[in-house]
């Protein structure tokens, strides 16, 4: 390493304390902000400096029957049915299915532990409470994974794989021009639950990063169908996502050995607008402040396509 570049002072700086974060403390914010150029140097700097040793994240990591399936339909948006079948419904508006390679889930994983070890500040998801394992990803985070390659590959998943699969299977077309996402870990003594909420997103997918052997017991994920009062529990399988509309009540139950390690990724409209009432599928939900005509068939090409809407600053926490 060379002396005074951006890799070492973004290491020689001094994070804002834990119980700073959890109070909002304006110096927080000004910590992030004031160093967010440096920060994305030294992530650009930590990736080429080993760049012989890091894996480059891309759409190998994920399923191939799902890769194979979603690459088809933006060829041909007609096809898009073989990727709806690939996913098993919970409840209504709460869906499962094998998202990463079990096969290529370490190199992930490595990456991401290279990411932690590298020692370059990072910003934990304190909006959910403080989870002192996680790390923001999107870039209108404050201290995001800001590496040149995961922001690719984090980019291609939200714009080629979660959007589409939400507008086909929950119908949120209209609301998923903004994406939001985070790093979280689960352990028995700290971050162990998540209380009963809704996530202030039109869609939420949430991946289970852990590898095969490594087992928890608990953590648990119960979802509210509100429209039978019943409640189903699921247990997350390694390289699994769920997907699931964000007004649906959901809680994880307390972890009580090993560990849980997930992605969760939100989509959403402009200024945190989401979608209201009821929805189908291939419908949209109801929301007096939307342009989008309710009665509005939407095909299949619009499904299969990118919002030129600019991305704003404005992040759910």
């Amino acid at each position: 390493m060379t002396n005074n570049n951006a890799f070492a002072q973004a290491r020689a700086l001094e994070l804002p304390s834990r119980k700073a974060s959890l109070y909002r403390e304006a110096s927080v914010s000004q910590f992030w902000n004031n160093n967010r150029k440096l920060l994305e140097e030294a992530w650009a700097e930590w990736e080429m400096e080993n760049k012989d040793d890091l894996l480059i994240p891309d759409e190998t990591l994920l399923d191939p029957r799902l890769r194979k399936a979603i690459n088809e339909a933006w060829k041909n948006p007609e096809k898009e049915n073989a990727v709806a079948d690939l996913w098993d419904e919970i409840i209504p508006g709460v869906y499962s299915a094998q998202f990463f390679d079990l096969d290529r889930l370490a190199d992930f994983r490595n990456y991401l532990e290279a990411a932690v070890n590298s020692q370059i500040p990072k910003r934990a998801p304190y909006g959910i409470q403080l989870n002192r394992y996680g790390v923001m990803l999107d870039p209108r985070s404050e201290g995001h994974l800001a590496a040149p390659s995961f922001q690719a590959f984090y980019n291609e998943m939200m714009d080629r794989y979660m959007r589409p699969i939400a507008r086909l299977l929950l119908g949120t077309y209209g609301y998923d021009s903004q994406t939001f996402g985070f790093s979280i870990q689960y352990n028995p003594d700290k971050d162990k639950d998540l209380q009963p909420h809704t996530d202030a997103s039109a869609a939420t997918l949430n991946i289970n990063i852990n590898l095969p052997d490594e087992k928890f017991t608990g953590s648990q994920v119960d979802f509210h169908d509100k429209t039978t009062g019943k409640t189903v529990q699921t247990i997350f399988e390694p390289g699994k996502a769920i997907i699931h509309r964000g007004n649906v009540p959901h809680a994880t139950h307390p972890i009580t050995s090993g560990q849980r390690n997930n992605l969760v990724v939100w989509l959403y409209g402009e200024r945190m607008q989401i979608p209201r009432g009821g929805g189908s599928s291939y419908g949209n939900f109801e929301d007096s402040s939307s342009s989008i005509d309710e009665s509005e068939i939407i095909t299949s090409r619009q499904r299969w396509s990118v919002p030129q809407i600019p991305k704003d600053t404005v992040a759910p926490f």
